[in-house]
């Protein structure tokens, strides 16, 4: 476990005046029993009327109303206190009648999972099922986590890390064609990629961190980066995480903020303003994360100094 306080500071300043539209914040993580959310707080530049609600999947959604006043800049600050007990899992305790595919969900639990199951995105030529059936064993049956670890490594080993400027997520046949995309490109692959073999996925957004720049508490911040990956429901094991940016599974390095069926749910600022024609827009951003409590191992009872080996990071 690792108490951790994460700063995330966006702004955005525009070459004339203009007057600011509603925007819709996601910076509060999701607490659970894998992240214990201690504390938020929220500074917004300039001051603007800010009520709360949860989306259709739980999410915590900051709703930011502003004055119409001409400004030249916007700023939010996010502030917040985590402990985080993400653990690495090699192998989850899938029940039985899910570990090898095709396998299908139990009647109870089908309903909820339908929407997450459906794929969202055009296949033309069934590039995606395609590109999804190679990971599957060649004969006898394919376990199922085995399968997703493949898919998962396969992205990160395969593809090419770029990033992109231009605003949302390409769809999973371009990543594809191009060989190129980023965290959000390829957490949207695989999500098809496993929806294609009849698994359910959602699209997570957050904060990906790594342990190996753990400090004594009380030493100076490091960089943390705004991150995007995926979940899979696996019977027994429940929503398992899975970076294919970093080829990685489990919770150890990602701060979990928001899930949702599409990635245009999960955009940790949306909003809008209006000004003159064409007015530029220059955007900053910076996260940093600081360790407030030494590492506690709860197998072991002990405090770590979290020197743990890791593999390097690619992050958006």
């Amino acid at each position: 476990m690792r108490t951790l306080e994460i700063v995330h500071h966006t702004r955005y300043e525009y070459a004339g005046p203009v007057t600011l539209g509603e925007y819709r914040l996601m910076f509060r993580p999701r607490d659970s029993h894998d992240l214990r959310l201690l504390s938020t707080g929220l500074i917004i530049e300039p001051a603007a009327d800010v009520r709360y609600i949860h989306d259709p999947f739980g999410n915590s959604i900051a709703i930011a109303a502003f004055a119409d006043q001409p400004v030249n800049a916007l700023q939010f600050t996010s502030t917040v206190k985590v402990e985080h007990y993400g653990v690495q899992r090699d192998i989850p305790p899938i029940e039985k009648y899910a570990r090898n595919l095709p396998f299908s969900y139990l009647a109870e639990e089908a309903p909820d999972l339908t929407r997450s199951v459906e794929r969202g995105y055009p296949d033309p030529n069934a590039i995606v099922s395609t590109w999804a059936k190679q990971f599957l064993e060649a004969e006898g049956p394919s376990e199922t986590f085995a399968t997703l670890v493949r898919m998962c490594t396969g992205i990160q080993q395969s593809l090419t890390y770029a990033l992109r400027f231009e605003i949302g997520t390409q769809p999973p046949a371009t990543t594809l064609e191009t060989g190129t995309g980023t965290c959000r490109d390829y957490a949207l692959l695989m999500m098809e990629g496993a929806r294609a073999l009849g698994l359910a996925a959602h699209f997570v957004t957050g904060y990906l961190y790594d342990p190996l720049l753990d400090v004594a508490p009380g030493a100076p911040a490091t960089p943390a980066f705004p991150h995007a990956w995926l979940e899979v429901y696996l019977p027994g094991a429940g929503w398992v995480e899975f970076d294919p940016t970093n080829g990685t599974v489990g919770a150890e390095r990602l701060i979990r903020v928001a899930v949702s069926r599409d990635p245009k749910q999960a955009m940790p600022i949306k909003g809008s303003f209006r000004g003159a024609a064409g007015v530029g827009i220059n955007a900053f951003v910076d996260v940093q994360v600081r360790t407030l409590a030494p590492v506690f191992n709860a197998d072991e009872g002990v405090a770590t100094d979290s020197k743990g080996r890791a593999p390097a990071l690619a992050v958006t």
